[in-house]
């Protein structure tokens, strides 16, 4: 097959980067789309703020007359200068079940990265980290959470065969929603509340959260240090993930604890909507927000999105205060589970969490990696 990629240059092109996926799940049981909305918004400069910031390149692959495949390259320079890495990151890789063209894909990023000094290429990966990343590699039967790839098992396959490896692995818990917690969960989480130091704050309303949400971003900043792909946001970024997501929090399910006036700790969860996405086609206008909203009324699992303790507080119990109170909300609401999101394989504390609440790991998500020769480490 005579395989030729070529670079985004034309509305045109983008469009057809964005339809492919419709095309290649066609008869994907389940598969759920990305929103379409979002997808245009990563890729807009004036838009995706993070693009400040960030190199980015588009391919499509192109054989026998018709487009195969597509990919993204990234390059976060403010990643990269607080961790001292020259990392590029490859995103959107969509193709046929044909090892050529996903070879041919990855290549070009590789040469791209090659081209601007990079010595290693990881990947799936956004600009951000509240982009999606990682490719299923278990649990593909599974039903996936908001903002994740919903990959073929055939694209790990070819990762593997091409040589790439594993960067890191993330796990999703299955976490059973239940009326009344472990007992000596409850004997912590009360002797906490007794001690009067941290003070759990609770929302019915979605104007009450609007004083809280700059204290939430700045202590990611300060919590996700750890987390891969993680780089810190400025104030711009802060403001317009406020703008973006409070319209579409449910306050009951955003829980805070607090010492005095500062937030030291967070979670916010939101019924799983994945169905209206995926009946909508990944459309939200002009009509699919009912199919979206619909989704959320009748979901039986409740998806944990965010969550962070300021690390000189943790292991005080704050993390037990947030999980009780999440657990009751969702066990109020009629919630049968919860999905934990990504929990990175090697976060013992938050895997003994959830393990403690009776989750079972029933996905797993994996970031790979590939060195590229004759560039900066060699």
């Amino acid at each position: 097959m005579n395989i030729e990629i070529e670079p985004i240059n034309r509305r045109h092109d983008m469009r057809r980067f964005l339809r492919l996926p419709q095309l290649l799940h066609r008869d994907h049981e389940g598969w759920v789309p990305a929103l379409r909305m979002d997808e245009q918004r990563m890729f807009d400069r004036k838009r995706n703020l993070a693009l400040r910031y960030c190199d980015c390149a588009l391919w499509l692959a192109r054989a026998n007359g018709r487009t195969v495949g597509r990919i993204g390259g990234i390059i976060n320079h403010r990643y990269n200068e607080i961790r001292r890495e020259h990392t590029a990151r490859f995103t959107h890789l969509d193709c046929i079940d044909d090892l050529e063209v996903a070879n041919a894909l990855l290549s070009k990023v590789k040469d791209w990265a090659h081209a601007a000094g990079m010595d290693r290429v990881i990947g799936p990966m956004g600009f951000t980290d509240q982009d999606p990343e990682g490719f299923t590699v278990d649990g593909f039967q599974e039903e996936p959470s908001i903002a994740t790839y919903h990959n073929r098992e055939y694209v790990v396959r070819f990762l593997d065969e091409l040589g790439w490896t594993k960067h890191v692995d993330y796990v999703v818990y299955k976490v059973p929603v239940v009326g009344t917690m472990p007992r000596f969960y409850e004997r912590i989480a009360d002797r906490v509340t007794r001690q009067g130091l941290f003070r759990l704050v609770e929302f019915r309303h979605r104007s009450e959260l609007k004083p809280l949400i700059r204290p939430i971003f700045k202590l990611m900043n300060d919590a996700f240090t750890e987390i891969e792909g993680y780089a810190p946001l400025d104030e711009l970024e802060m403001e317009d993930l406020a703008r973006r997501y409070l319209p579409v929090i449910d306050p009951r399910f955003v829980k805070v604890v607090a010492l005095h006036d500062e937030v030291v700790g967070f979670v916010i969860a939101m019924p799983n909507i994945v169905d209206g996405i995926r009946r909508a086609h990944g459309r939200l206008l002009p009509f699919g927000w009912i199919r979206v909203l619909q989704a959320g009324r009748h979901a039986v699992r409740l998806d944990l999105l965010l969550g962070g303790i300021e690390p000189d507080y943790r292991g005080k119990g704050i993390d037990v205060l947030l999980g009780r109170a999440m657990m009751r909300s969702a066990h109020q609401a009629g919630f049968q589970y919860l999905d934990s999101h990504h929990e990175l394989e090697d976060n013992t504390r938050i895997r003994a969490e959830m393990e403690r609440m009776g989750g079972k790991v029933y996905k797993r998500y994996r970031i790979f990696e590939m060195p590229v020769p004759g560039t900066v480490s060699d």
